[in-house]
């Protein structure tokens, strides 16, 4: 379980599936409303408005919800919220970074640097894990959407920069300024994609296992279970054989 695909393998190894969707529906929401109010109304104009669209749609968010989003940024019922980066490091060394969206700076830092804390982990200063990454654009699809070949051959015809594929599904990577034209070509060769987003990726991974796999990924269901974060990653490895271990 590499660090990009987290969000999925836990919700299916918690068996919380209604609770995380409910949870998941609701920071699309607030990203939609957040773009849609730094910038136009209208996800063809409007870049990070786009990406936060076309993820709700890869998660089978109602279109008339997404639209209700993106009209609240106009309407002056919506929070003020602000940007916050959290960078730290969680057992086996490994370097995660946390996005959230938050009316409360002090709530959301208390919050976080407490997970940190009692789950094994301390928080850094900023920029003191991002250096290890690459923020980009990431297209996920599910194993079933082709074999890694048939995957690799619509990847690049449709112009991604990379692809990672594993048991767990397909990982296509873009720059940034891509990932709307890549999408929308991916979904013309392979179908609806999971999850279309910005990520952070990683340089390098860390395999982690034992108790630093189990306390890692206590974590990181802390860090995400928290209403201000929207989004964990790290560059973390958890091998199959440690997730099976770990139920």
């Amino acid at each position: 379980m590499a660090g990009h695909s987290k969000f999925k393998n836990i919700m299916h190894r918690k068996g919380a599936q209604d609770k995380k969707r409910s949870a998941m529906f609701s920071k699309l929401s607030r990203e939609i409303t957040v773009a849609a109010k730094m910038g136009l109304p209208d996800p063809e104009m409007n870049a990070r408005l786009r990406a936060a669209v076309l993820a709700a749609k890869a998660q089978s968010m109602p279109k008339d919800n997404i639209q209700r989003s993106i009209d609240k940024a106009s309407s002056g019922d919506a929070e003020n919220y602000e940007e916050i980066r959290y960078e730290g490091f969680g057992p086996g060394g490994v370097s995660l970074i946390v996005e959230a969206l938050s009316d409360n700076r002090n709530r959301t830092a208390t919050n976080v640097r407490t997970a940190f804390s009692k789950n094994g982990g301390n928080l850094g200063a900023s920029g003191s894990v991002s250096h290890g990454f690459e923020r980009m654009g990431l297209i996920e699809y599910a194993a079933t959407a082709g074999d890694a070949d048939k995957v690799l051959e619509a990847a690049i015809d449709a112009g991604a920069d990379d692809v990672q594929s594993d048991e767990d599904g397909h990982q296509i990577w873009t720059s940034i300024d891509q990932l709307h034209p890549v999408a929308r070509a991916l979904e013309g060769a392979l179908g609806e994609a999971e999850a279309v987003k910005l990520a952070w990726k990683p340089g390098t991974e860390v395999t982690v296992t034992g108790d630093d796999a189990a306390t890692l990924l206590k974590l990181i269901d802390v860090l995400e279970d928290d209403d201000d974060v929207q989004t964990v990653w790290g560059n973390y490895d958890v091998p199959a054989e440690e997730l099976e271990k770990l139920g």
